[in-house]
């Protein structure tokens, strides 16, 4: 039951907002009682919580297995991108800002984890990308993997990118294409160029 709830959970949280979803709404779209909630979860700060870290170790696994299969690191970056997208229903409802604004010890932790763990697959991927050809021999990975994350956090900013003016999906695509031209060789510039086509 106690899957249940956090699957159901992170479905309305994601689609409706961590801030406008009730524990009332989670156990009538559940047909159960609050009560039984309440059994699990002793309140709803505690179910974000096991939500939240659920689903960033189901992406976690998710992109270790896209990284284990991806035949070169560029369409490994793209496949990741759309895995992460379908998970986060492409982010309608502005969940990161709501997580940040309502439960900001909750956002400060999960930020942390995403760091760590971006941080470390990024720079095994820039490296596989140098080894393989695909990446400048020249680029700095630590440093790379760190502003490409810093990248990916800040088009999540409401403030700088309005959802009303960009679509995550768009930004997204924008700064993964960016973040590549800037890395990639030669033999990389075509491997990119011949993927967006055919994306296209």
């Amino acid at each position: 039951m106690r899957d249940k709830i956090i699957h159901k959970s992170g479905e309305l949280f994601l689609s409706l907002g961590f801030k406008s979803v009730t524990m009332d709404d989670i156990a009538s779209e559940m047909g159960i009682s609050k009560k039984t909630i309440y059994v699990h979860f002793p309140n709803k700060t505690k179910l974000v919580e096991a939500v939240t870290f659920n689903l960033f170790d189901t992406i976690c696994d998710g992109i270790d297995c896209i990284c284990n299969n991806a035949p070169n690191p560029i369409e490994e970056l793209y496949s990741i991108k759309m895995f992460v997208m379908k998970h986060l229903k492409n982010e309608k409802s502005s969940p990161q800002y709501q997580l940040q604004k309502y439960y900001p010890q909750i956002h400060s932790v999960l930020k942390f984890k995403q760091f760590e763990k971006m941080h470390q697959s990024v720079q095994e991927s820039l490296e596989h990308g140098v080894e393989t050809g695909v990446f400048r021999n020249t680029i700095d990975v630590d440093f790379i993997s760190r502003m490409y994350f810093t990248g990916m956090s800040g088009i999540k900013d409401n403030m700088f990118f309005p959802p009303e003016k960009y679509q995550m999906e768009y930004l997204m695509e924008s700064y993964l294409e960016y973040h590549l031209r800037a890395i990639v060789s030669e033999k990389g510039m075509t491997i990119l160029n011949n993927f967006i086509k055919n994306q296209s």
